[in-house]
Formats: structure tokens, C-alpha cells, sequence
């Protein structure tokens, strides 16, 4: 049955602008974004908008300014791992809480495998969002390559794994981190020292591998190494291989504090006091790392600085203001590249 009420009303622009007793180009202004508007006009613009119930529309404003008030977050990982991960939840909550000041909508697609990067580039490539935010970079993916050949304003988190192209991104001082891991287990006396590195075709797990090599200098024994993928499973797998081929070994650098937590449960298994028999250090210092029996030494690294710095990256890109002023304010980054410090927490673990 066909309904004989007229449909709603929508507030024009115009209707606005009379409301709050400004011109159309001022509400226009306020409207997107601009934020040379005067603050009083701008919050009465801001008043008006609520009282009658604007709502811009956006395919107009898409059209007219080119721009589409959305970012994308493509994370080259399966959901399980950005769920499950708390190194994906801090870069997120950072990179929301700036694109909110922003008044900007963040897009997050997740790639499960190279199928999926494909679809994820056609999408990217018909310019549906305004700029990419692309964390968890593997060597294979040549996502970030062809991105940057097209022109669409891209931001990395972590060094890009192609040097053949110039792109912002924002990292973790990895090397520095597996240096200072390093480090600490020489100073402690240790003399078999293993390490569980991350993915080779990953930069944060090449860059903590060499940092932690240089560390050791002479003392690095490569049949002490061994790889997992940044998730608890892989720790243990790569910590009952290590046992098995250097029982003796009495210290542990753990690329991840999830691989730390899964190599910690195999050493417990084999009957290894920790730290007595083997000290072990982390990378990450996630929420779990402080609570661990025993707490686990690790390296801190600034998950949500990254992802703030990644948006305010982006905004020099695309030319957008970020929207906060004062102590809310991100620094200024210019474009990159930006390294972010990381430091040791030491715990009962090492």
C-alpha cells in the first residue's frame, strides 16, 4: 500500500545559514571542516545545524570538493590476527581518536590473502576514500607500490618493505629495540643467547633481528634463531625447535610479547626457571606482559603514538587540518619518514 505522507523535510543550507544569521558560505565552512570560521560564528553555525536537524549531503559534497571525509585502515593481516592482536588495537586507537577530532570516518579492510588484496586494491584505486593508512606489510604484498604509482595519498606503519619507492610512514625504533634487548642479556652474563624473530618478509621483523645480531656482535650464534609470526601459537612452536636444538641456551630474545607468552609456557613445560636458567625478553610491552608469571621484560614501543602520527602524516598529504588545537594537538610531523623511541621495562622475567 502506497503511503500518502509526504516525505520529511530536509534543512537546505540555506535554512541554516537564516537560522543562525550568517551567510551560506559561512555554514558551508563550518560544515566542512574549515576551521579559519570564527569560533563564535562557528558555534552558532554548529547550534543551528542541531536544532534543525542538518544533515550534509554527501555525495553532493563529494562532488564539489572531491574529497570524501573517509580514510582507510588496510591491515595485510586476517581478522584473527588484528582482533587478537593488542599491537593492532593500539595503532587503531590512535589513528580513531585523530580521525574523530578530524570529523573524519575510518574505513577498516583486512586482507586474508592475496584474493582479498586485490579486491582491497580495486576498491582503494576508484578513490572512495581520501588517503591509506597500510600497517602489517609483507614483502610479497605490492599494495603500497601500486598505491603510490596511482597517486593515492598513502601513509605506512613501519618501514615500507620496497625501497624503491618514497612513502611517509611511522615506525618503532625496531632495530634500536632489539639492540637494547640484546644488550640487557649480555650485561646479565648470559652466553647461549636464542632469539624468536618475527617474519622475515616483515621490516619490524627483519629490523629487531639485525638490531638484536648487532647487539650481540661475536657472541651471535645464527642455529639460535628461529621464526614465528607474531601470534602465541608460533612462540611456543619456535621455543620447543629451539630446546630441542640447544637445550643449553640461557637467554631469549621474543620478537613479540605474544610469542614471549607462548615460548614462556614451553620453558615452564621443560622445567626452566625463569630467570634463573633462561632470561627472556619481549618486544611490545602489551597489558599481558605486566601480568605474566613472572612479569616479562620487554621493549615498549608507542602503538598509539604510531597511529596518531600516521593520521597527522596523512592530513599533510591531503592538505586537511587535523582539528585540535592545544594538548589534544598531535606534533607536527611535516612528512615523514618519523621514528618513534623505544625503551627497555624491566621485569622479573630478565
Amino acid at each position: 500500500m502506497q503511503s500518502n505522507r509526504a516525505p520529511a523535510h530536509r534543512p537546505t543550507l540555506e535554512e541554516v545559514a537564516a537560522h543562525a544569521g550568517v551567510s551560506r558560505a559561512t555554514v558551508s565552512r563550518v560544515v566542512n571542516g574549515v576551521s579559519s570560521v570564527d569560533p563564535e560564528l562557528a558555534d552558532l553555525v554548529r547550534r543551528s545545524v542541531a536544532a534543525l536537524g542538518y544533515v550534509p549531503n554527501q555525495a553532493a559534497r563529494t562532488l564539489m570538493t572531491r574529497r570524501t571525509d573517509a580514510v582507510a585502515l588496510v591491515a595485510a593481516e586476517p581478522d584473527t590476527r588484528v582482533f587478537g592482536d593488542p599491537f593492532f588495537s593500539g595503532v587503531v586507537r590512535g589513528i580513531s581518536q585523530e580521525l574523530t577530532r578530524a570529523n573524519m570516518q575510518l574505513v577498516v579492510v583486512m586482507a586474508h590473502d592475496l584474493t582479498d588484496l586485490a579486491r582491497i586494491e580495486s576498491y582503494l584505486l576508484g578513490r572512495h576514500v581520501d588517503g591509506v593508512l597500510l600497517i602489517s606489510e609483507h614483502g610479497h604484498h605490492r599494495l603500497a607500490s601500486t598505491l603510490f604509482r596511482a597517486g593515492i595519498p598513502l601513509v605506512v606503519g613501519g618501514r615500507p618493505v620496497d625501497t624503491d619507492i618514497s612513502v611517509p610512514y611511522v615506525d618503532n625504533d625496531n632495530r634500536r629495540g632489539g639492540q637494547i634487548a640484546g644488550d640487557h642479556l649480555v650485561r646479565l652474563g648470559r652466553k647461549r643467547i636464542a632469539t624468536i624473530a618475527g617474519p622475515a618478509d616483515m621490516s619490524a621483523g627483519a629490523d629487531r633481528l639485525h638490531g638484536f645480531i648487532e647487539a650481540l656482535g661475536p657472541a651471535y650464534q645464527p642455529e639460535l634463531v628461529d621464526y614465528g609470526d607474531f601470534t602465541t601459537d608460533s612462540g611456543a612452536a619456535a621455543m620447543t625447535r629451539l630446546l630441542e636444538r640447544a637445550p643449553d641456551l640461557d637467554g631469549l630474545f621474543v620478537a613479540s610479547d605474544l610469542m614471549a607468552l607462548g615460548a614462556l609456557s614451553v620453558l615452564r613445560r621443560a622445567n626452566r626457571l625463569i630467570p634463573a636458567d633462561v632470561a627472556v625478553v619481549g618486544f611490545d610491552d602489551i597489558d599481558l606482559a605486566a601480568v605474566s608469571v613472572p612479569g616479562l621484560t620487554t621493549i615498549r614501543q608507542r602503538t598509539v603514538d604510531q597511529g596518531r602520527a600516521m593520521v597527522h602524516l596523512l592530513f599533510s598529504l591531503i592538505g586537511r587540518d587535523g582539528g585540535a588545537d592545544g594538548e589534544d594537538a598531535a606534533p607536527a610531523y611535516g612528512i615523514g619518514p618519523v621514528i618513534l623511541p623505544v625503551e627497555l621495562v624491566r621485569r622479573e622475567s630478565a
